[in-house]
């Protein structure tokens, strides 16, 4: 065979071979899916009516307070966004917050803004039909533990707490309540 000749059928070899490769090789399977964990988040998408007893504290008088949110799912269905509309006793706040499923931390994630300049991040976690929420804030320079409590009663009702640590830190209400979906 002539070097010409040679050449080409090796081209034709090599051509064969990176495209039988290629077929071989494992094709993707699409975008990534929601897993079950992103799921259970399904059960907070849509429109809540809340009812809240703040419990006397160092933030106020107490009192009660009735706010409405809507939770959609983002496109991909991996994270539900909520807009929150509370009118507190001195002012109305908005609140925009994202839900999501953390696979490194295997938690779950709440990331929160709102119009008074404040924002929060928890990580959560589901055992049956109770939710819990712990995070931490700095108040007058020192950290503070939150824990925030939700037991779902039916498809649409659930209560939930809100605890915080104390000086000698034991978890103290804050403030409870109910949600419940509305139609």
């Amino acid at each position: 065979m002539n070097t010409k000749k040679t050449l080409f059928l090796a081209a034709k070899i090599l051509a064969v071979l990176l495209c039988a490769g290629a077929g071989s090789a494992q094709s993707p399977s699409g975008p990534p899916r929601p897993g079950p964990e992103h799921e259970k988040l399904a059960y907070f998408a849509g429109k809540w009516e809340f009812e809240v007893d703040m419990k006397p504290s160092s933030f106020g008088p107490g009192g009660k307070v009735a706010y409405t949110q809507t939770c959609e799912w983002f496109d991909g269905n991996f994270a539900l966004v909520c807009r929150t509309d509370r009118n507190q006793q001195t002012n109305a706040v908005k609140i925009l917050s994202i839900m999501s499923w953390d696979p490194a931390a295997k938690t779950y994630v709440y990331f929160e803004t709102n119009t008074l300049g404040r924002n929060l991040f928890s990580r959560g976690t589901v055992e049956g039909d109770t939710w819990t929420w712990n995070n931490e804030i700095n108040l007058n320079g020192k950290p503070v533990a939150f824990r925030f409590t939700l037991k779902q009663v039916s498809p649409d009702v659930c209560t939930y707490k809100v605890e915080m640590a104390g000086n000698d830190n034991t978890m103290k209400l804050m403030m409870d309540g109910k949600q419940t979906r509305l139609r």
